[in-house]
């Protein structure tokens, strides 16, 4: 049998702390996290290999050094209400769970969240509520959040998103710049206006609802 504690301590010290991620409360609480409890069986062997891992139905658990990276740009904090935009099976609400205070975990396929409940509850996560319903919406009736993260990449963050922000909030998010090429972005609400900044380069699939439309000229 794998021995997972291993694997997630290696996937912790020799990819997620060499990329310049240094939070402590993040890297602990992505240690204490059993990723492998969020893949299909098939690929649990790959849990910790550092790679988008396909749940079904085109979606992806995110490759770890890139959530890292996007988790640490959101400085979450223990007070924190967050929405995890695209939750999945729940590896990202278990691991927000040991960041925030509160987590609204928004899922739109009904058997991903279905997974995410049962997860999180078997694992104790109790500060986090799974709720379905489109993601690209965002989950307006428990708004306003300090922070939202996006499980995936999009091609614009629409304003309903933003504007479900708390004066002084962040959204982090890979916005797509090219067909396979992102960039990880802050979004920070002040003083009634959005600041934007973009951090690094960084690929992972996009979350449905996303894609910008494309017109044609001739």
């Amino acid at each position: 049998m794998p021995n997972y504690a291993t694997a997630r301590l290696n996937m912790v010290e020799n990819q997620i702390r060499p990329n310049r991620v240094t939070d402590e409360r993040l890297l602990a609480a992505i240690a204490e996290v059993p990723r492998e409890r969020f893949v299909p069986k098939r690929l649990q062997g790959n849990a910790y290999v550092d790679q988008d891992l396909a749940l079904g139905d085109g979606r992806y658990l995110m490759e770890p050094v890139v959530f890292a990276r996007l988790l640490q740009a959101a400085a979450i904090g223990p007070g924190d209400v967050v929405l995890d935009i695209g939750c999945g099976t729940g590896y990202s609400a278990a691991v927000l769970g040991k960041l925030a205070g509160t987590v609204v975990a928004l899922e739109s396929d009904a058997a991903l969240a279905e997974q995410a409940i049962e997860a999180l509850t078997e694992l104790d996560v109790d500060n986090a509520a799974v709720v379905e319903g489109p993601l690209d919406e965002g989950y307006p009736r428990q708004a306003p959040y300090d922070v939202i993260v996006l499980g995936g990449s999009v091609d614009a963050v629409p304003d309903a998103i933003a504007d479900q922000l708390v004066e002084g909030g962040r959204l982090v998010a890979v916005v797509n710049v090219a067909p396979t090429v992102g960039n990880i972005e802050v979004i920070h609400r002040l003083r009634g206006g959005l600041s934007r900044r973009q951090l690094f380069d960084a690929a992972v699939p996009i979350l449905p609802g996303f894609a910008a439309e494309h017109s044609f000229v001739f």
